[in-house]
């Protein structure tokens, strides 16, 4: 069952997004070589509690960790622990903000100082297919639209998409219906419809498709060793065309250190 959300409920769900993304920047200028993924992990629970935000993943379905950090050849779910980054590593950084009973669900690749021209077009490639997934977020479309767009921006770019791999619809619950395949033909699929809430995350790699689970039950690697990566945005569906509620870019002050006390924090 496919959850609408009113304009007033997308707004509170931007307003954990702004939390989210916010929490992002504090990452990635921390993100450099020597720093382990657990450091990171505290970085972003003391950050979003301090914006008055919940850590979503933090417990949810047993997971420990308040973000997953999945470097190099590992897709998602990575539990931060005790790695510490490289020079040249990649490192994919998810994050799930729940403010007031919204939630808000973003990831985005970062690398570790310089990294290979092949992990560079990983990158590079894997956000501008997200960035084509959103363009077809309109009212009238489908969601084959939406996957088929994703699908053609990283296989021309050479990256595999990873099928067993899906977005999601999100609103009060991290995941809810309907499933956002990163594959998939124009014209099928549900239609979207105005008041939907999706997060779109294509999720590839730079070798074949196939993923394999870790040890621990959680962290999903590339089967075959290869980068991978990782970009994901929470897009609501309106009728002047999508809001991406999680937007990289973000005002200075949305960024400080310190927390910024304002309606947009606080959920008021």
């Amino acid at each position: 069952m496919i959850i609408k959300k009113s304009p007033a409920e997308i707004d509170k769900m931007a307003q954990a997004g702004a939390i989210l993304v916010a929490t992002l920047h504090q990452l990635q200028s921390r993100i450099r070589p020597g720093v382990s993924t657990a450091e990171l992990d505290e970085v972003a629970e003391r950050f979003i509690r301090s914006r008055g935000g919940t850590p979503t993943f933090k417990g949810y379905r047993g997971f420990p960790g308040s973000i997953c950090t999945s470097p190099n050849a590992m897709v998602v779910h990575g539990i931060p622990g005790a790695y510490r980054l490289k020079p040249g590593d990649i490192i994919s950084v998810d994050v799930g903000v729940t403010l007031d009973g919204w939630v808000a669900d973003a990831a985005r690749t970062f690398p570790v100082e310089e990294i290979s021209p092949q992990a560079q077009n990983l990158l590079s490639a894997t956000e501008q297919s997200l960035h084509a997934g959103v363009a077809q977020c309109r009212v009238g479309n489908r969601m084959g639209d939406v996957s088929s767009a994703i699908q053609g921006v990283a296989e021309q770019a050479g990256l595999s998409v990873v099928r067993s791999l899906v977005g999601h619809g999100v609103g009060r619950s991290m995941h809810e219906d309907p499933q956002v395949p990163n594959y998939g033909k124009p014209g099928k699929g549900p239609l979207l419809e105005e008041g939907m809430v999706i997060a779109i995350e294509p999720m590839t790699t730079a070798g074949n498709p196939a993923v394999r689970v870790g040890g621990d039950g959680w962290a999903i690697f590339s089967e075959d060793a290869s980068p991978a990566a990782h970009f994901e945005f929470t897009v609501a569906i309106t009728g002047e065309g999508p809001r991406v509620l999680t937007p990289w870019h973000l005002p200075v002050d949305a960024r400080a250190e310190e927390p910024v006390h304002e309606g947009a924090a606080s959920g008021g």
